[in-house]
């Protein structure tokens, strides 16, 4: 698979790739499929306000220009599953082959191993009316980093998974661009986008415990569904449905 669509800008530090694109492009007419990377990341952005942990020169941090056709605001939940799948089936060729495990995505569009953490992806959308203009895609991606210090409760890194130190980050992170930008220009591929994003979801096999942000009430409940703008639809042991949005429901 490969793209002619992308340019690749590279910087040696910034606080935040996605802020610095954001600031880029309304100064410069910047193509869709524009990648920004940085050895590191000073003030790291993740979601709802948290920081990304990373060392320098030892995992890939980096954030992509697309420029959507026709999107609207109400169907943006698209570019987090292709992103999420995209990263997903890159990381998987580094396993071994006669592997029974795989990587996963928590909902929303976190790359997990097990129960642990490797890659964290930001999406900002500018919007005209209620269409996408442009969206930043910002990724944080743990490939050789062996010791984490901040507070976050569950990171992994790549070379700790596979037990090898990763050679040439440029590759990944190529992989990754080139699957995102087809992905997201293929159109006539988002309803399989969307089956194998639910397919590879975190718990999505049975029964698992939650809790509500604004009640602090403990369920349990199984993965139905997930909507065009992202809701997460679940279906309680009672079996009625609830939906949730970012961060108004915690996996326990």
């Amino acid at each position: 698979m490969k793209s002619e669509n992308l340019k690749y800008y590279h910087i040696d530090c910034t606080p935040s790739t996605n802020v610095l694109l954001a600031q880029m492009v309304k100064t410069e007419n910047l193509p869709s499929g524009f990648v920004l990377t940085t050895d590191f990341q000073s003030a790291g952005k993740g979601q709802a306000g948290n920081k990304w942990e990373t060392e320098c020169g030892k995992n890939l941090t980096f954030s992509i220009l697309f420029r959507p056709e026709n999107l609207t605001i109400d169907k943006n939940f698209i570019l987090s599953q292709a992103t999420s799948l995209a990263v997903k089936s890159v990381l998987d060729e580094y396993l071994q082959k006669n592997s029974t495990e795989n990587f996963k995505i928590k909902w929303s569009n976190d790359i997990y191993w097990r129960e642990k953490k490797i890659c964290g992806i930001l999406i900002e959308n500018n919007l005209k009316g209620k269409q996408i203009t442009h969206s930043i895609i910002g990724i944080g991606l743990n490939i050789n980093q062996l010791h984490f210090y901040s507070n976050a409760p569950n990171p992994i890194s790549l070379c700790q998974i596979t037990e090898r130190k990763i050679d040439n980050l440029n590759e990944i992170l190529e992989k990754i661009c080139q699957k995102i930008i087809f992905f997201l220009n293929d159109k006539n591929n988002y309803e399989n986008i969307k089956l194998q994003y639910f397919k590879s979801l975190y718990r999505n096999d049975g029964f698992y415990n939650y809790l509500t942000r604004e009640t602090n009430q403990f369920f349990s409940a199984k993965i139905v569904e997930i909507q065009d703008d992202g809701q997460l639809i679940l279906e309680m042991t009672e079996g009625n449905k609830r939906g949730f949005y970012f961060k108004e429901v915690i996996f326990v």
